[in-house]
């Protein structure tokens, strides 16, 4: 397509590139998929996950949506996180958010926003959950950047409280879940000190039998 030259181009370029210094890789990439991570990010486009983390392809399994949301009835997401843990078996998830995120700005504006605010109701419930704790805070920024902190911790509690992992720790699995938050001002990854590896590690009214 004409209006799509440029994309061409820079694939062409890319991907050159990569075999000037490894001539095997794609030949050996086709072959097979082993990341050890899955990494479920944000869609927005300043927050690319192989980039940020200097991973070429095939070392990340990657679900992106607005505000990196995992919801317990979203079968998109679920089928990504079951195939990478009981298919690929990743030993890493790694959920990730960023400072700035639009659909945490969006989810705490109070306006109107269509089909979307019906998935942005589960970052309000974020807000609510901690409202004392964000609302104690002084400035918009603090409170904001806090918010974005806590969505993240609680999708990492979302993905534990999963059969699915919850399965995977019941069979031995060693599986972590982890919770990092990006800056877009300075490019660089914030662990937020959430790293989940077993059962033992979820509230008693979430542990499956």
């Amino acid at each position: 397509m004409k209006m799509l030259k440029n994309i061409f181009e820079k694939n062409r370029k890319w991907a050159d590139k990569i075999k000037e210094t490894n001539p095997d890789f794609f030949a050996k990439l086709s072959k097979q998929q082993n990341p050890e991570y899955l990494w479920i990010g944000c869609s927005d486009s300043r927050v690319p996950p192989n980039d940020i983390v200097g991973m070429l392809p095939g070392k990340m399994f990657v679900h992106r949506n607005i505000a990196n949301l995992v919801i317990h009835t979203d079968l998109n997401c679920l089928s990504v996180i079951q195939y990478a843990v009981y298919v690929l078996r990743v030993k890493h998830i790694i959920v990730c958010g960023h400072y700035g995120c639009g659909g945490i700005k969006a989810a705490i504006d109070n306006r109107e926003h269509g089909l979307i605010d019906n998935w942005l109701r589960n970052i309000k419930d974020v807000y609510r959950f901690y409202q004392a704790k964000i609302d104690a805070l002084k400035t918009e920024k603090e409170k904001f950047n806090l918010l974005c902190e806590l969505n993240v911790i609680e999708q990492v509690s979302n993905i534990c409280h999963t059969t699915i992992v919850q399965k995977a720790w019941k069979t031995g699995q060693k599986l972590a879940v982890h919770g990092l938050i990006y800056g877009i001002e300075d490019g660089i990854l914030k662990d937020l000190d959430v790293c989940i590896t077993n059962i033992d590690a979820i509230p008693q009214t979430h542990r499956m039998k």
